[in-house]
């Protein structure tokens, strides 16, 4: 069933704002509705003021900001491959991100930055993710163009060359280093804080925005690549612009949060099933869609094993991996 774009954008941003309001009233400490809004316009006492505005809002907001990033890459993505169960670690971003998260963990413990405000660690995941994207790029390129079955093989090839070595680096880790790169590796909002928040909420609305404004040229896209040039799109600078800002959405994503999977696949698909492939509402409606999915599985993280905390990866590999499989049997059946 499909909705009217008129429906559906005030229809998911209205579960998004209840899903904030219940993250923000979820917690170890009970409060009120009356005391989170107290809380937000500083009229509450201090412990409440330092819950809201260091834990539970800055959680919230994350969890918003890297759905969308993820979400967004999977639409652009699936558009530019042409398939939908495209995702953004098939251009070798995530592995490359976790990859310098482990190097960064396991071999530069001691490395500090201090104008940095959220930590080396980060920074190394976000440079592993771009590196292995440009050499996914390069390997993709040739002098007739940029071959995306190449660019696929090249980021298969790519990740399993990360993922063996995160590997070697789990083998060879301490007790302490070991317990990091595996907390890394399931995902976790737990280490929200501000000034990831800023990062990931600035590169979410510069992305929705580049992504916006390519709707057009995404649409053609789908009729394929000869129809596309016809139509007066430059396919080859589309394509290194769409790659480019994928690979910086979904390094600050798993920079911010660690190894979250399933979402990009899952939320364009979904988005597509209730308001059609236009890439006008796609884009839109799955960045929404995004941060509802991963705030909403960040609520069952939190509340599915208390006073533990589930990382939230595999909350959502739980969600998306039956999902996966129904897709794939849709896919099967359809040929």
């Amino acid at each position: 069933m499909r909705l009217s774009p008129y429906l559906s954008v005030p229809l998911l941003a209205s579960l998004l704002l209840l899903l904030s309001l219940i993250s923000l009233l979820s917690g170890a400490m009970p409060l009120t509705l009356a005391d989170t809004w107290q809380a937000l316009w500083g009229n509450a006492d201090l412990a409440h003021q330092l819950v809201i505005w260091q834990i539970r809002l800055p959680r919230t907001l994350m969890s918003m900001a890297v759905g969308a990033l993820l979400a967004l890459s999977g639409a652009v993505l699936q558009g530019l491959f042409r398939n939908p169960l495209a995702d953004p670690g098939i251009i070798g971003v995530s592995g490359g991100a976790a990859l310098g998260a482990g190097l960064s963990i396991v071999l530069l413990p001691g490395i500090a930055l201090p104008w940095l405000a959220f930590g080396s660690t980060t920074l190394f995941a976000f440079l592993g993710g771009m590196l292995t994207t440009l050499l996914v790029y390069r390997l993709g390129r040739s002098r007739n163009g940029t071959s995306m079955s190449m660019m696929l093989l090249a980021g298969v090839a790519v990740g399993a060359i990360a993922f063996s070595t995160l590997g070697v680096l789990n083998y060879i880790a301490d007790d302490n280093q070991l317990r990091d790169l595996s907390l890394w590796q399931m995902g976790s909002l737990a280490g929200a804080e501000w000034a990831r928040v800023g990062v990931s909420l600035l590169m979410a609305l510069l992305f929705w925005l580049w992504s916006q404004r390519q709707a057009g040229a995404l649409n053609a896209l789908l009729l394929g690549e000869p129809e596309a040039r016809h139509l007066g799109v430059n396919i080859e600078r589309l394509k290194g612009g769409a790659i480019l800002l994928c690979a910086l959405a979904v390094g600050t994503a798993v920079a911010a949060a660690g190894m979250i999977g399933f979402i990009g696949l899952m939320v364009p698909h979904l988005v597509r099933l209730i308001s059609g492939p236009d890439y006008r509402r796609l884009l839109p409606l799955s960045a929404i869609g995004g941060a509802l999915l991963l705030l909403f599985a960040d609520l069952l993280a939190r509340k599915l094993a208390p006073p533990a905390e589930i990382p939230v990866g595999l909350i959502t590999a739980l969600l998306g991996a039956p999902f996966f499989l129904w897709l794939l049997k849709r896919q099967g059946q359809r040929r």
